[in-house]
């Protein structure tokens, strides 16, 4: 009887702490709305930001291509430069290094 009787088991033999308890416990693991469930939805959120920024930064980067081949000299310097196009009457020699071969691997 001495156990039941214990200063520190007296809280938990009230009916209004059990009850807060056992909600706050289906609130936080259990319920439709608990704090798990809003966790993984606002990780969610902040991916989707990340990816929405991401995506903006890509459409400015090809408005300024559009911007630079939307010109006769864009055009002409994004053939010879990628294509390795040239006019008829002209000879090309391409040069590369070690150290642009190092760079060209780490952009792509």
């Amino acid at each position: 009887m001495g156990i039941f009787n214990s200063k520190y088991l007296k809280p938990i033999k009230n009916i209004y702490v059990i009850v807060l308890v056992v909600f706050v416990v289906w609130m936080l693991f259990f319920d439709a709305h608990s704090w798990l469930f809003h966790h993984e939805l606002n990780q969610d959120i902040d991916e989707l930001e990340y990816q929405k920024e991401h995506y903006r930064n890509e459409m400015a980067k090809d408005d300024k291509a559009i911007k630079e081949l939307s010109t006769e000299e864009g055009i002409e310097r994004t053939a010879r430069e990628n294509y390795y196009m040239k006019k008829p009457s002209e000879d090309i020699y391409i040069i590369e290094y070690e150290d642009s071969l190092v760079k060209q691997k780490q952009d792509e």
